[in-house]
């Protein structure tokens, strides 16, 4: 099964912008579609941006659509998420996840396999 890390968490100010990774390893991540969620504290885990690295698609919905760009480097085995104008509502665990299925779904119950999660703090 594949294994994943979040990092490039941190504290940012209110406009700034930060570029979170998520390293794959044990198996490629062109058999899965991988996502974005994020946990602010006292509440769920929200869906932010999914991609299916075989194909390229990608989808975003939510408070922080036009605001993030979801990304993929097969040959790295990674995938991105690129924010901007960052708010502290923003401020969550951001954690990657991974399906075993090329449909994307953004239920959190959906995925299969989650990383740890890197804290985004932003303060005003």
């Amino acid at each position: 099964q594949v294994q994943l890390e979040e990092s490039g968490g941190g504290l940012m100010q209110t406009g700034g912008s930060l570029r979170l990774s998520c390293a794959a390893r044990r198996r490629v991540i062109t058999a899965y579609t991988m996502a974005w969620f994020r946990q602010a504290p006292a509440k769920g885990r929200e869906f932010v941006a999914a991609i299916t690295p075989s194909g390229g698609s990608t989808y975003y919905t939510g408070p922080m659509k036009g605001r993030v760009t979801i990304s993929a480097d097969n040959a790295k085995n990674a995938v991105y998420l690129q924010m901007s104008s960052l708010k502290p509502e923003d401020t969550a665990v951001y954690y990657c996840a991974a399906r075993d299925d090329l449909r994307i779904l953004t239920g959190s119950n959906e995925y299969d396999y989650w990383g740890q999660g890197t804290q985004v703090t932003v303060s005003w």
